[in-house]
C-alpha cells in the first residue's frame, strides 16, 4: 500500500471550499490534475473523471458536504491497480479551511509504481491545490 498526503490552508470557508470543489464544470479552467469529472455525484454513483491525463470511472464513496470528497476506483480489476481519492475539509473557525487532499493506493501494480506516484502524481496534487489556493483568493 502506498498514501500520498498532502494539507494546504485555503483562505475560505468550508463551504467557499466545497463550492468550487464540487464545481465539476470549472474544472477545465482551473484545475491542471483533475482536468475533467462529471456525474451524478452521489454516494454509490459511479462518475467519470480525467486526471493526469487518464480516464476513469470512479465510486463515490463519500459526498458529505462541508467536510468530504472521496471516490475509489480500480485498473482492470479490483487488486490490480486501486485507488480511494479523497478531499477532507477542516473548519479552522477563523474564515479559513485545512484541506487534506490524498489517495490511497494498493495492488499487485503499486510497487512497480510507487517511484512515479511519490513525484508526478503528489506534484499534481499540489498542482492543484495550489490552482484552488489562487482561485479562492
Amino acid at each position: 500500500m502506498l498514501q500520498l498526503t498532502t494539507t494546504i490552508d485555503l483562505p475560505a470557508s468550508p463551504d467557499r471550499v466545497w463550492a468550487e470543489l464540487t464545481n465539476f464544470a470549472a474544472y477545465p479552467d482551473w484545475n491542471p490534475f483533475i482536468t475533467q469529472a462529471s456525474g451524478d455525484w452521489a454516494r454509490g454513483n459511479i462518475v467519470a473523471i480525467t486526471a493526469g491525463g487518464m480516464d476513469f470511472k470512479p465510486k463515490v464513496l463519500a459526498f458529505a458536504y462541508g467536510k468530504e470528497l472521496r471516490w475509489s476506483g480500480s485498473l482492470l480489476f479490483k487488486g490490480l491497480f486501486d485507488g480511494e481519492h479523497y478531499f477532507l475539509l477542516k473548519d479552522n473557525g477563523d474564515g479559513t479551511t485545512t484541506l487534506t487532499h490524498g489517495e490511497n493506493f494498493s495492488g499487485l501494480l503499486v510497487p512497480l509504481f510507487r517511484t512515479k506516484l511519490n513525484k508526478d502524481t503528489k506534484t499534481g496534487f499540489e498542482a492543484m491545490n495550489n490552482a484552488l489556493l489562487e482561485r479562492l483568493k
